[in-house]
């Protein structure tokens, strides 16, 4: 699994790069010391995960998440690293399509997890978190959108657990149904909302008001 770190601050990526070098198939290769820098090393090294400081010189890691996603057609998992944890820059990252947010003073195993469970890409990162900044920061949309009607009941259910974060396994034992059924289910919630990922769907669940925060 290679991992490229950007945080403006050199003691942060220092303290990253010896936690994940020293887990078994995690590889760091390479840093950012700034948002273009970040964007710049991610297309030239092609990682599966980045771990994107929110706030950086030149372009902030919102902008550089956006160019990410924009111009790589298969992008990496993108973490956000932040201080804060219910920070509207945090929102806005998740938004821009960041797979979830992990703070600062996360503790080792916490960073690696978040890294593993990104890359997997089968469950959402700290899901009540998640739904904690939807409730402070969520845009709601005036009117319900087209892909809420187009949804099956099923595909409503799935998108419901997805927003609890939990993992194809989990739904599948929570719905009875096998767990390649889950899988075509996911996939057809993600492409009918437009998603990116897990994430991305679950902000726009969230946004449009088909899940209520709380």
């Amino acid at each position: 699994m290679r991992v490229v770190l950007a945080d403006d601050e050199r003691m942060v990526r220092t303290a990253l790069r010896v936690i994940l070098d020293a887990e078994a198939g995690i590889e760091v290769v390479g840093e950012a010391a700034t948002g273009a820098e970040a964007v710049s090393v991610v297309r030239a090294l092609r990682p599966d995960v980045v771990l994107m400081d929110v706030r950086m010189p030149q372009i902030d890691g919102i902008r550089a998440t956006e160019q990410i996603l924009a111009t790589l057609a298969d992008p990496p998992r993108i973490v956000v690293v932040t201080t804060f944890e219910n920070d509207a820059y945090v929102y806005d990252a998740l938004r821009a399509g960041a797979a979830g947010f992990l703070l600062k003073r996360a503790d080792p195993d916490e960073l690696v997890g978040a890294v593993r469970l990104v890359a997997r890409s089968d469950s959402l990162l700290f899901p009540a978190a998640v739904r904690g900044l939807a409730a402070e920061h969520a845009r709601r949309s005036p009117a319900p959108p087209p892909w809420a009607a187009r949804l099956t009941d099923r595909e409503g259910d799935v998108l419901r657990l997805m927003a609890k974060g939990m993992s194809n396994t989990e739904m599948s034992e929570c719905l009875g149904v096998g767990p390649a059924t889950v899988k075509t289910h996911v996939a057809a919630v993600l492409a009918k909302t437009g998603s990116r990922d897990r994430t991305q769907a679950v902000i726009a669940a969230y946004e449009s008001g088909f899940i209520t925060p709380g």
